[in-house]
């Protein structure tokens, strides 16, 4: 291994520790057909599932896998009206297992996010039977402060960029700390431990997915 290899095992090894003693399920998987595998085992034949806006799912190839594979997937990229896009955001509450990512998460495993309509940290809080999270090496932070502010001032501007959200951060890449209209940091979510015990599972990576 090279040193980055070496310093991704030691830190995902010390993160899984953390988050079990948070009550988590947590694995380590390096490529993307070792994750959608481990995602596949974790879901029994013919669970319904759904995600959020997560780029990480995408970037993986998830939905098409989990189709190819008979899972009852309920894909919000796939609707046409926004009537049946807030069906599906509802339909989450009451699926197996919902798939996540997460905008950062501390070393000592708080995972951080934000949320512009609430949808994504509502499920991620209640409602779907499990909630499967991936999440790459360079979405960790020193400690939830560091966290939070990686959520905003990372992750948050890119995806206003994303989505074509005319907020100050889209202007020129920094959080100001809105009160837009538009802003996408109205929701911030703190998951410091699982409940009920082992209900999320997390997936670490060293490959760089998502934001």
């Amino acid at each position: 291994m090279n040193p980055q290899e070496i310093r991704n095992e030691k830190l995902a090894a010390k993160l899984i520790k953390n988050l079990e003693q948070r009550h988590f399920e947590a694995y380590y998987c390096h490529s993307t057909k070792d994750i959608i595998e481990k995602v596949k085992a974790l879901m029994p034949e013919g669970s319904s599932v759904t995600w959020g806006g997560t780029m990480t799912v995408r970037d993986l190839g998830l939905p098409a896998a989990l189709k190819a594979a008979g899972y009852q997937v309920f894909d919000r990229d796939e609707v046409k009206t926004q009537e049946e896009k807030l069906a599906i955001y509802r339909k989450a509450f009451d699926v197996d297992f919902y798939l996540a990512s997460a905008n950062a998460i501390s070393e000592d495993g708080v995972l951080v996010n934000i949320d512009g309509t609430g949808n994504r940290v509502a499920a991620i809080t209640w409602g779907p039977k499990r909630v499967i999270f991936i999440i790459g090496l360079h979405k960790v932070a020193q400690d939830v402060e560091a966290a939070l502010k990686r959520a905003r001032s990372t992750a948050a501007p890119i995806n206003a960029a994303r989505f074509d959200i005319k907020t100050p951060c889209q202007n020129d890449g920094a959080c100001h700390n809105c009160n837009s209209t538009q802003s996408i940091c109205n929701y911030i979510h703190f998951l410091r431990n699982s409940y009920p015990e082992k209900r999320h599972i997390v997936i670490l990576t060293d490959l760089g997915l998502g934001y």
